[in-house]
């Protein structure tokens, strides 16, 4: 079994690997996942830093690694908790590794911090591994239930560097390279130069670029994007 089916809004990214993900400066924090997910080095592993870097990349990431050990995995991202209610960690301490995104929107909340403590006592008693992420470390999380806030800041806290403008071109052109299709430098400055750098936004300009560069067969040039990209 790989990830537990529920009737919620998850989806699992093929494309969202450890070979999908452009570390850059984060190399570390990518090597020592993966010992955590295949040789269970770590009983928790908590990442956090600013929205947009990266973060749920890497905890699907550890459930496509956690699949090729052939271990059981499940993932879920608590910024569609409204999809969701605290029954969600009924049975999930079976799994090998479990991978929550978002936490930061369930604390502070009674029903939800109670039914994740009693989740969290269960699944580290067994053995298994758990990945949190947020966008502050656990030390600066509001939450009411003491022994929760105690033992999230138990384990390894990783934060995730935000990428600077060369580790981005960086990871444009890496990321093209994947989809299949290449950029210039010189392209990788102009687009940083004149959109939002919000890796996840970037990612959605590539897309753009590689359909439109693929319809009109044309390469893609600088005055090219200027016709096919939003204006900024």
């Amino acid at each position: 079994m790989y990830d537990k089916q529920l009737p919620l809004s998850f989806e699992y990214r093929a494309n969202q690997t450890f070979d999908d993900y452009y570390a850059g400066s984060n190399l570390e924090t990518v090597s020592l996942l993966q010992d955590a997910v295949v040789n269970h080095t770590e009983k928790q592993v908590f990442i956090w830093g600013e929205s947009g870097i990266g973060k749920s990349h890497l905890l699907r990431a550890c459930c496509d690694k956690a699949h090729q050990a052939d271990k059981t995995s499940f993932y879920f991202d608590f910024a569609v908790c409204d999809v969701a209610d605290p029954d969600l960690f009924d049975g999930l301490e079976s799994f090998d590794i479990v991978c929550l995104d978002n936490i930061t929107r369930i604390v502070g909340q009674s029903a939800w911090e109670i039914a994740f403590f009693n989740f969290y006592n269960l699944h580290r008693e067994i053995g298994n591994t758990l990945i949190l992420s947020a966008t502050c470390p656990p030390n600066e999380l509001i939450i009411n239930l003491p022994d929760l806030k105690t033992r999230l800041n138990w384990g390894l806290t990783l934060k995730l560097k935000t990428l600077g403008d060369d580790d981005k071109i960086a990871a444009l052109i890496f990321k093209a390279g994947q989809m299949g299709f290449e950029i210039s430098v010189q392209t990788g400055r102009y687009i940083l130069s004149q959109y939002a750098r919000d890796l996840n936004y970037l990612w959605s300009l590539l897309e753009t670029m590689d359909h439109a560069s693929l319809a009109a067969k044309r390469k893609l040039t600088i005055p090219f994007l200027k016709e096919i990209l939003p204006q900024s």
